[in-house]
């Protein structure tokens, strides 16, 4: 009877998800990222806050912007971004790519290349935990400034 009321709720999970990738929803998201990883031997630590808002163009298919401030011990930096999600069958997983631009210093800038892949689990119809793990290649320093980290956030579909 347990197994049999898990899998009937992971069909609705998968059936009320179906809607929310249509074309035409819209979504805006806030997450915590970083995490204290880095691919960079230079930081020892990194925390940001990231904010998200999209729209789908086709079923499963997002176009997003981003805005997202991140802090490690030696610098504090801004970034803005727009880039494109996919997600996978309607089941929640998705794959996200795009191109975003740094802000360090005046003097030190960067562009990087950040590809994620993640969950969006849903609460209910139109709130989702997302986990991703994302990858950010720089432009500018591969070796110095790319970064590997960790996101949990809060999407809203709507």
């Amino acid at each position: 009877m347990k197994k049999l009321f898990i899998m009937l709720a992971l069909a609705v999970g998968t059936l009320s998800a179906h809607a929310q990738f249509a074309k035409g929803t819209k979504y805006v998201g806030a997450s915590i990222s970083g995490i204290g990883l880095s691919y960079s031997s230079n930081q020892k630590f990194r925390f940001g806050l990231d904010a998200t808002a999209g729209y789908f163009l086709a079923d499963c298919f997002m176009l997003r912007g981003n805005v997202s401030y991140d802090h490690t011990k030696e610098i504090n930096d801004v970034s803005v971004g727009a880039g494109a999600r996919y997600y996978f069958d309607q089941c929640g997983v998705f794959l996200g790519a795009g191109a975003e631009y740094v802000h360090y210093t005046p003097k030190s800038n960067d562009v990087q290349i950040p590809v994620e892949i993640g969950y969006a689990f849903f609460v209910n119809r139109y709130i989702t935990i997302e986990p991703s793990v994302y990858y950010k290649m720089s432009l500018d320093s591969f070796s110095e400034k790319s970064t590997v980290g960790a996101r949990i956030g809060l999407g809203f579909y709507f």
